[in-house]
């Protein structure tokens, strides 16, 4: 008899494991994150582990943490796991937490530096990392074949990425494609020490300018140059002194006298006082006491990905900041704020007009303030919830009972590993394989996963709902890839068929006739149908008596199915095609309301050219608008580009925009790939032309991206879109567009629009009805 380890439930925590490539002892960015880390994980309802990298000489920042429930910090040196003084290097510490989870495993492992999580990706944590990524190339020159592989295998070996910024975010996706699809936003946390409120009162009067500056001292944080400002300002006739908080003078290879000059002007420069290392309390204290915050970095900078967690600290205290002007910036502080500045003479002009200028000294502090709000332990905390709550669906009654029905209706076979709920740390590496015989299991005791299996050839539309399936702590899932449409190993096959409870065919093509011909008395088989099988000759041969359930993604393409293939109407059951949400919803680009959308241009009954009719009357009108199309070339696919009356069609389009004055410069063909979500920034509105969908995804990503959709009334378009999106023409479609922008209702239309799609279309609603699918619960009332 097998034993069964019950179900983690919505009580039991999760337990994560936290280590960042930072130095504890000092007070940086960097630092300041694994502090922010833990304390949002804990705060989300983590039980939390922190391994320290080095030992702890200060408890400047280590202390608070120990005194937080639910946290437990891990120094491996005092531990007697590392020996000497040294802070571990990647490898080494790859191996410690290696250690320290085979001991006890835990289901997460949140972890920060590149090195480290190329070590890590090749190990036993593979599948269960949420890394951090920040220090990795943010420019297309930098990325090297070698920095792509080590970040490729990173995205695989990570269940979530957490990135800084939506800039990070969207830049990995286009030069990293396995990132998307797990990559998610995790800004810097902010949390003011208990009892501080921040600065408090108007412009300074009467007195010196405050400027103050906490971190590190680099090149290119401009420290040397900070050190200089009392004295260019006094000659300004501006009174002001420089606090300069922090103790880790950076020594700089490229310049061997650069730590010395700094020491200097920190011990020695007029107007400045140094205060040295001191807690995050101290620090921030010292900053709320100040009047401006200094942020002004070297122009190479500006590039960067990443915000400065130190920007949003002084925010959070009141404290307007100095910094330069980006992308970045603009957005979180508006392209108007007063102390943008590009150079020394930039700083020194804005810091003599706020101290002369009470007015522009409050616009700074509101502006500041305002930046800094989405950046609470609070927002962090319920961002660290959703996505805990996307990993970690919580057990389904439903499906657990299904699960027990099926094992006691099974025939006595081999048990295997799926017959014992053991901790996801230690299920077999690869899911797919059969498991090795042990003696029968004539009974169950307690709960058991129900066996799901997968089966089919290309599973491109199937791998969000297959992640979710395997996420699911009631579901063990295994996975038949068929080499090829009609090609497959009969015997793992029929493996498959032996240890399921429940078979999926992906595509109603040969694998669904095998599955049918070979299905276990009472294995439930479920087969998921798609435009391209239904006038194919595979459903007419397949025994429909052996299907429990044919599944379409929209409840025109049922009925056409049952009018086409005659089975019976109860075994065709609707579920839609997912959207993910979540990864779509990011905050749209200046202009978009003026920017047009296409994912997919082949065949040619995706309609180019009426897209084009609409754009060349909206140009006619207004110049501004553009289409954007997202798509692989017709030449691209074989199969199309063979065919004469394809290529006539397509040569048409593109001579036409080659030659049309209106067209000229407003058609842009941007390459394909994974990194939709970010290209949807650009997008106010997505167009769907098609003479024929069976559900048409582009519209509903582009709804979840707050993009407006546009659609011609190809069959069945309104019983998936709500009917204010479909015209009758393209001529129809170019005045909607026109008049939406023109009379100011496109910002209400696209949050409508965006509401209705997470209505019905989100990926967590989407995957409930599988669930119940699944387990036997959803029946064409489900329509």
């Amino acid at each position: 008899m097998t034993c069964a380890v019950p179900v983690k439930g919505p009580s039991v925590r999760p337990r994560a494991l936290v280590y960042g490539d930072v130095d504890l002892n000092l007070i940086d960015g960097s630092a300041i994150w694994a502090q922010g880390m833990v304390q949002a994980a804990a705060r989300a309802g983590c039980e939390v582990t922190l391994v320290l990298k080095a030992p702890v000489r200060t408890g400047r920042l280590v202390d608070p943490l120990r005194a937080l429930p639910g946290v437990t910090v891990l120094s491996p040196h005092a531990e007697g796991l590392v020996e000497g003084e040294a802070s571990m290097q990647p490898k080494q510490a790859a191996a410690v937490l290696s250690s320290i989870d085979a001991a006890d495993p835990f289901d997460l492992v949140v972890v920060r530096g590149r090195r480290l999580a190329g070590k890590l990706s090749a190990g036993s944590l593979a599948g269960r990392l949420w890394t951090y990524l920040t220090d990795v190339p943010q420019s297309a020159g930098e990325f090297t074949g070698s920095a792509k592989g080590e970040l490729r295998r990173i995205a695989d070996a990570s269940r979530v990425l957490l990135c800084q910024t939506e800039e990070l975010r969207g830049f990995l996706e286009s030069a990293v494609p396995a990132t998307a699809g797990k990559s998610v936003l995790f800004p810097p946390v902010v949390v003011l020490p208990d009892g501080m409120t921040g600065r408090e009162g108007g412009a300074p009067e009467g007195r010196a300018l405050r400027l103050v500056y906490t971190g590190k001292f680099a090149p290119r944080w401009n420290t040397y140059e900070m050190a200089g400002l009392p004295r260019l300002l006094a000659q300004r006739g501006v009174d002001a002194e420089l606090h300069m908080v922090g103790d880790k003078v950076h020594d700089d290879p490229k310049d061997p006298g650069y730590s010395e000059r700094m020491r200097s002007a920190l011990e020695g420069g007029q107007g400045v006082i140094w205060h040295g290392g001191h807690p995050r309390a101290e620090a921030m204290r010292l900053t709320a006491a100040c009047d401006v915050g200094l942020s002004w970095r070297h122009p190479e900078m500006d590039a960067s990905l990443e915000l400065s967690t130190k920007v949003l600290e002084c925010g959070t205290l009141g404290v307007p900041v100095v910094l330069n002007r980006t992308p970045m910036h603009e957005r979180l502080f508006g392209e108007d704020y007063p102390l943008f500045a590009a150079s020394e003479a930039d700083v020194v002009d804005a810091l003599t007009l706020i101290g002369k200028n009470p007015d522009v000294f409050t616009l700074a502090v509101q502006r500041c303030r305002q930046a800094a709000s989405d950046f609470t332990l609070d927002a962090a905390a319920e961002r660290l919830r959703t996505y805990l709550g996307q990993t970690f669906p919580e057990p389904s009654k439903l499906v657990l009972a299904a699960a027990r029905v099926a094992a006691l209706a099974a025939p006595q076979r081999p048990a295997v590993e799926g017959d014992v709920l053991v901790h996801e740390a230690t299920a077999p590496a690869n899911p797919q394989a059969p498991a090795a015989a042990t003696p029968p299991a004539p009974a169950v005791e307690g709960p058991r996963k129900l066996r799901i299996g997968v089966a089919g050839h290309d599973l491109k539309f199937f791998t969000r709902l297959l992640d979710y399936l395997k996420s699911r702590p009631d579901m063990e899932v295994r996975v038949d890839h068929w080499a090829a449409l009609k090609v497959h190993d009969p015997e793992r096959s029929q493996e498959l068929v032996e240890w399921a409870d429940v078979v999926v065919c992906e595509w109603c093509g040969p694998n669904a006739l095998w599955y049918a011909a070979h299905k276990r008395p009472g294995q439930r088989l479920v087969v998921r149908l798609h435009r391209f099988e239904l006038y194919a000759a595979w459903p007419r041969h397949l025994d429909i008596s052996a299907v429990d359930q044919v599944v379409c993604v929209s409840p025109h393409y049922a009925d056409l199915t049952r009018e086409t293939t005659g089975w019976p109407a109860d075994k065709v059951v609707v579920v839609p095609n997912w959207v993910d949400d979540l990864q779509l919803d990011r905050h749209k680009l200046a202009g978009a309301e003026h920017h047009l959308g296409m994912i997919g241009i082949a065949p040619s009954r995706k309609r180019l050219d009426l897209a084009l009719d609409a754009l060349e009357e909206l140009r006619r009108e207004d110049p501004r608008f553009t289409l954007f199309v997202k798509s692989k070339l017709p030449w691209e696919y074989w199969w199309i580009w063979q065919r004469e009356d394809e290529r006539a069609h397509y040569e048409q389009v593109f001579r036409r925009i080659r030659r049309s004055p209106l067209l000229a410069g407003g058609v842009v063909f941007d390459s394909y790939g994974r990194d939709v979500a970010a290209w949807l920034r650009r997008i106010g509105f997505v167009l769907s032309t098609s003479d024929d969908e069976s559900f048409h995804l582009a519209p509903a990503e582009g709804m979840a991206s707050g993009a407006v959709p546009v659609l011609l009334g190809w069959p069945g378009a309104d019983t998936i879109y709500d009917r204010r999106w479909i015209h009758q023409d393209a001529s129809a479609m170019a005045a909607s567009i026109a008049a939406t922008v023109r009379e100011g209702r496109w910002e209400a239309e696209r949050l409508l629009a965006q509401q209705q799609v997470r209505g019905q279309y989100a990926l967590d609603e989407v995957c409930r009805q599988w669930t119940d699918l699944l387990a036997g619960a959803l029946t064409p009332s489900g329509r």
